[in-house]
């Protein structure tokens, strides 16, 4: 995919709201609200789900990741729509906060 535009770059989305809550310690809900998240964020730039080009997924458990992959089809689909651009899952140590289980950068092109 090559795209020209305005980009916008967002990271360290994470799922909590934006009182900085962790409203679960469900995995497939806060991811649920990391997605939220971006998309609120990407709005505020007059960008939309269908502007993604990249989304890094950071996981503090693959395994936990690979179980739930069919509910987590479910709420992309919900969030994001369908519109799939590149993404990769990286499994990590540990994120800043200590409540998140992911933590998810996108980058975005507006053209």
């Amino acid at each position: 995919m090559i795209s020209q535009g305005q980009q916008i770059f967002v990271s360290r989305q994470i799922g909590w709201n934006e009182n900085q809550i962790f409203e679960t310690q469900d995995f497939v809900g806060q991811c649920e609200q990391a997605l939220i998240n971006i998309v609120e964020v990407l709005a505020q730039a007059n960008a939309k789900p269908e502007h993604l080009v990249r989304l890094t997924w950071y996981v503090v458990d693959k395994k936990v990741y690979l179980k739930h992959q069919k509910a987590l089809g479910e709420v992309y689909r919900k969030v994001i729509g369908r519109h799939f651009p590149a993404m990769t899952m990286v499994e990590a140590a540990g994120l800043i906060e200590d409540q998140a289980l992911v933590e998810i950068e996108v980058t975005a092109v507006v053209e």
